[in-house]
């Protein structure tokens, strides 16, 4: 008879429709050693016994969090300052100044050579001197081109004498 309970709580345990004192009563009755079970109980009787057993073990006791809270060291603050990453500073500046002095390095070298070309352009500092050398160039030209005319008619002879032993 009592078995037929016990089957019956067990039951409703696998279920998960037990109350709490079903259980109890489960735990009572497989805390006890006994001998004359049927093969069907005896199955869940280990089952029982590793319950007590772990129930015996004690629960650690964990400290309440506030008084962790309390006892932990204060936390530093960290601040932060504006000149904390000069380097990021420092290396815009550097770039300002490489580009400006590269800049100014440009503009003195576009100097120079500007001045370099006016210096041999003007190759003569007396406006008569240059007037004479002046002269002297155009009357080479002159002379030289007349030379070249007078080749020139050469060959324009030379091309109405060809015209006319073709037109014979």
């Amino acid at each position: 008879m009592e078995f037929n309970r016990i089957r019956e709580l067990l039951d409703r345990y696998w279920d998960g429709t037990s109350s709490l004192e079903e259980e109890e009563v489960l735990r009572n009755f497989f805390s006890t050693d006994r001998k004359d079970l049927p093969a069907d109980l005896k199955e869940v009787q280990p089952l029982f016994g590793y319950f007590a057993a772990e129930a015996d073990i004690p629960v650690p006791a964990f400290p309440d969090i506030a008084t962790l809270i309390a006892q932990a060291p204060p936390k530093r603050v960290v601040r932060t300052m504006a000149w904390h990453h000069w380097m990021k500073y420092a290396a815009i500046l550097l770039m300002a100044v490489g580009v400006g002095y590269s800049a100014r390095q440009f503009q003195i070298r576009h100097e120079t050579v500007l001045a370099e070309r006016s210096m041999e352009e003007d190759t003569y500092d007396d406006p008569k001197e240059a007037f004479a050398a002046t002269q002297k160039a155009l009357a080479l030209l002159s002379r030289n081109l007349n030379k070249g005319t007078s080749q020139v008619q050469k060959l324009s002879y030379f091309n109405e004498a060809a015209e006319k032993i073709r037109a014979n």
